[in-house]
């Protein structure tokens, strides 16, 4: 065998170890990746069955996307807001109000109805929530 063909050889095929060291760091990268999503996963998802406990109760958020303390107030459930019924009084391109929650008498945001009518203006935490719907926080 000449040099030149050992050299060729050599070349076009890649070494053990850095084909080891490729796959494990792609294996560190897909568990980092997993435990992000899992624990991301499992926090968003713990205030699900309070957001839903809330929705049997008949609670509702009226609220405006351009208002900061609705935000927050949403912030708070993390991902299962999804599952609060919320009013948008909020109309696309204006600060006006959509007819549905001048029609209900909105003045702040955001408001919460509870069952029988009741209101309470401002962002509430979650155990006035709970207490005034009976929801209890995981």
């Amino acid at each position: 065998m000449s040099k030149d063909s050992k050299n060729r050889g050599g070349k076009s095929q890649p070494t053990s170890s850095s084909a080891r060291k490729i796959a494990t760091v792609m294996l560190i990268v897909a568990a980092f990746a997993l435990v992000i999503y899992l624990g991301l996963r499992k926090r968003g998802n713990r205030l699900d069955a309070f957001a839903k406990c809330l929705a049997v109760k008949q609670a509702k958020m009226y609220g405006a996307y351009w208002c900061p303390h609705c935000a927050d107030q949403k912030e708070m459930f993390e991902s299962s807001f999804r599952h609060v019924p919320y009013v948008e009084c909020g109309v696309p391109g204006s600060r006006d109000e959509a007819q549905v929650c001048k029609d209900a008498g909105i003045k702040h945001f955001p408001t919460w109805e509870f069952f029988g009518g009741e209101r309470q203006e401002g962002t509430l935490a979650l155990q006035a929530l709970s207490t005034k719907t009976g929801c209890s926080l995981p």
